[in-house]
Protein backbone atom coordinates (compact mmCIF):
# COMPACT_ATOMS: atom_id res chain seq x y z
CA UNK A 1 0.00 0.00 0.00
CA UNK A 2 2.71 2.49 -0.33
CA UNK A 3 1.53 3.94 -3.47
CA UNK A 4 1.91 7.65 -4.23
CA UNK A 5 -1.75 9.08 -4.05
CA UNK A 6 -2.34 12.45 -5.78
CA UNK A 7 -5.18 14.52 -6.73
CA UNK A 8 -4.98 16.87 -9.35
CA UNK A 9 -7.28 20.25 -9.98
CA UNK A 10 -7.29 20.83 -13.71
CA UNK A 11 -8.80 20.68 -16.88
CA UNK A 12 -9.26 18.59 -19.54
CA UNK A 13 -6.86 19.21 -22.45
CA UNK A 14 -7.12 16.70 -25.43
CA UNK A 15 -10.69 14.99 -26.06
CA UNK A 16 -10.61 11.65 -24.27
CA UNK A 17 -9.78 8.71 -26.15
CA UNK A 18 -11.73 5.25 -25.44
CA UNK A 19 -12.01 1.82 -25.95
CA UNK A 20 -12.55 -1.68 -25.47
CA UNK A 21 -9.70 -3.66 -24.98
CA UNK A 22 -9.83 -7.82 -26.76
CA UNK A 23 -11.16 -8.61 -23.13
CA UNK A 24 -13.99 -6.63 -23.06
CA UNK A 25 -12.71 -3.94 -20.63
CA UNK A 26 -13.66 -0.78 -20.81
CA UNK A 27 -10.43 2.02 -20.79
CA UNK A 28 -10.13 5.33 -21.25
CA UNK A 29 -7.02 7.91 -21.52
CA UNK A 30 -7.00 11.60 -21.59
CA UNK A 31 -4.79 14.40 -20.73
CA UNK A 32 -5.37 17.06 -17.74
CA UNK A 33 -3.37 20.16 -17.94
CA UNK A 34 -2.89 22.13 -14.74
CA UNK A 35 -1.23 25.55 -14.44
CA UNK A 36 0.13 26.81 -10.75
CA UNK A 37 -0.49 30.17 -9.72
CA UNK A 38 1.60 32.43 -7.36
CA UNK A 39 1.10 35.83 -6.39
CA UNK A 40 3.78 38.32 -7.49
CA UNK A 41 4.23 41.23 -4.35
CA UNK A 42 6.17 43.52 -5.99
CA UNK A 43 3.35 43.73 -9.28
CA UNK A 44 0.35 42.59 -6.79
CA UNK A 45 -0.54 40.50 -9.48
CA UNK A 46 -1.08 36.87 -10.10
CA UNK A 47 0.98 34.84 -12.63
CA UNK A 48 0.70 31.79 -14.39
CA UNK A 49 3.63 29.45 -13.99
CA UNK A 50 4.59 26.72 -16.99
CA UNK A 51 1.21 23.96 -17.21
CA UNK A 52 1.98 20.27 -16.55
CA UNK A 53 0.42 18.02 -18.51
CA UNK A 54 -0.75 14.57 -17.02
CA UNK A 55 -1.94 11.54 -18.71
CA UNK A 56 -4.77 10.03 -16.94
CA UNK A 57 -5.97 6.24 -17.30
CA UNK A 58 -9.44 5.37 -16.53
CA UNK A 59 -10.54 1.01 -16.15
CA UNK A 60 -14.19 -0.78 -16.26
CA UNK A 61 -16.64 1.19 -15.18
CA UNK A 62 -15.24 4.83 -14.34
CA UNK A 63 -13.81 4.89 -18.57
CA UNK A 64 -17.67 3.86 -19.37
CA UNK A 65 -18.69 6.64 -16.93
CA UNK A 66 -16.20 9.13 -18.16
CA UNK A 67 -17.23 8.56 -21.62
CA UNK A 68 -20.75 8.83 -21.05
CA UNK A 69 -20.44 12.30 -19.41
CA UNK A 70 -18.69 13.65 -22.25
CA UNK A 71 -16.12 15.94 -21.15
CA UNK A 72 -14.71 18.00 -23.51
CA UNK A 73 -11.82 19.99 -23.66
CA UNK A 74 -11.75 22.72 -21.02
CA UNK A 75 -14.14 20.62 -18.52
CA UNK A 76 -12.26 22.01 -15.05
CA UNK A 77 -12.32 18.68 -13.68
CA UNK A 78 -10.67 16.58 -10.34
CA UNK A 79 -8.65 13.83 -10.70
CA UNK A 80 -7.52 11.27 -7.47
CA UNK A 81 -5.70 8.42 -8.12
CA UNK A 82 -2.23 5.99 -8.23
CA UNK A 83 1.06 8.30 -9.67
CA UNK A 84 3.48 6.39 -12.25
CA UNK A 85 6.40 7.80 -13.86
CA UNK A 86 7.67 5.67 -16.12
CA UNK A 87 10.60 5.83 -17.52
CA UNK A 88 11.34 3.72 -21.32
CA UNK A 89 13.51 4.48 -24.31
CA UNK A 90 12.50 5.57 -27.91
CA UNK A 91 15.06 6.93 -30.84
CA UNK A 92 17.76 5.94 -28.18
CA UNK A 93 16.61 8.45 -25.96
CA UNK A 94 15.33 7.85 -22.61
CA UNK A 95 12.05 9.67 -22.04
CA UNK A 96 9.43 10.33 -18.93
CA UNK A 97 5.96 9.68 -18.89
CA UNK A 98 3.84 11.08 -15.51
CA UNK A 99 0.65 9.16 -15.44
CA UNK A 100 -2.51 9.09 -13.03
CA UNK A 101 -4.26 5.45 -12.95
CA UNK A 102 -7.19 7.32 -11.67
CA UNK A 103 -9.72 6.19 -9.07
CA UNK A 104 -12.06 8.99 -9.11
CA UNK A 105 -12.51 11.16 -12.07
CA UNK A 106 -15.43 14.83 -12.39
CA UNK A 107 -16.08 18.08 -12.87
CA UNK A 108 -14.78 20.83 -10.29
CA UNK A 109 -18.21 21.44 -9.02
CA UNK A 110 -16.59 24.96 -7.91
CA UNK A 111 -16.48 26.01 -11.19
CA UNK A 112 -19.99 24.70 -12.82
CA UNK A 113 -22.67 22.38 -12.20
CA UNK A 114 -24.00 18.31 -12.95
CA UNK A 115 -26.71 16.42 -13.16
CA UNK A 116 -25.43 13.22 -11.03
CA UNK A 117 -27.06 9.61 -12.72
CA UNK A 118 -25.51 6.40 -10.66
CA UNK A 119 -23.55 3.14 -12.81
CA UNK A 120 -23.07 -0.19 -12.60
CA UNK A 121 -19.84 -2.43 -12.10
CA UNK A 122 -17.62 -4.79 -13.95
CA UNK A 123 -14.94 -7.36 -13.85
CA UNK A 124 -10.84 -7.38 -13.27
CA UNK A 125 -8.17 -6.11 -15.57
CA UNK A 126 -5.49 -8.42 -17.60
CA UNK A 127 -1.51 -7.91 -18.62
CA UNK A 128 -2.98 -6.88 -22.19
CA UNK A 129 -5.36 -4.59 -20.70
CA UNK A 130 -2.05 -2.99 -19.18
CA UNK A 131 -0.13 -2.79 -21.96
CA UNK A 132 -2.91 -1.03 -23.60
CA UNK A 133 -2.77 1.90 -21.21
CA UNK A 134 0.89 1.87 -21.75
CA UNK A 135 0.54 2.29 -25.70
CA UNK A 136 -2.05 5.06 -25.22
CA UNK A 137 -0.01 6.79 -22.62
CA UNK A 138 3.30 6.66 -25.03
CA UNK A 139 1.14 7.85 -27.73
CA UNK A 140 0.49 11.64 -25.67
CA UNK A 141 4.19 11.61 -24.79
CA UNK A 142 5.06 10.99 -28.35
CA UNK A 143 3.00 14.46 -29.41
CA UNK A 144 4.64 16.61 -26.71
CA UNK A 145 1.92 19.38 -25.99
CA UNK A 146 -0.16 19.01 -28.79
CA UNK A 147 -1.86 22.77 -30.11
CA UNK A 148 -4.59 21.73 -28.20
CA UNK A 149 -3.32 21.75 -25.18
CA UNK A 150 -1.09 24.69 -25.47
CA UNK A 151 -3.02 27.22 -23.54
CA UNK A 152 -5.47 26.75 -20.85
CA UNK A 153 -9.06 27.61 -21.49
CA UNK A 154 -9.94 31.64 -19.86
CA UNK A 155 -12.15 31.41 -16.75
CA UNK A 156 -15.42 32.93 -17.58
Amino acid sequence: MNEAHVTITGWVAAEPRYAVTANGHAFLSLRVGCTPRRFDRQTGQWQDDEALYVTVNCWRHLADNVNASELKRGTPVLVSGRLRIRQYERDDQWRFSAEVEAMTLGPDLSRGTVDFRPAQRSGSLTDEDRQLAREAADQWALGGPAEDEEAEPKAA
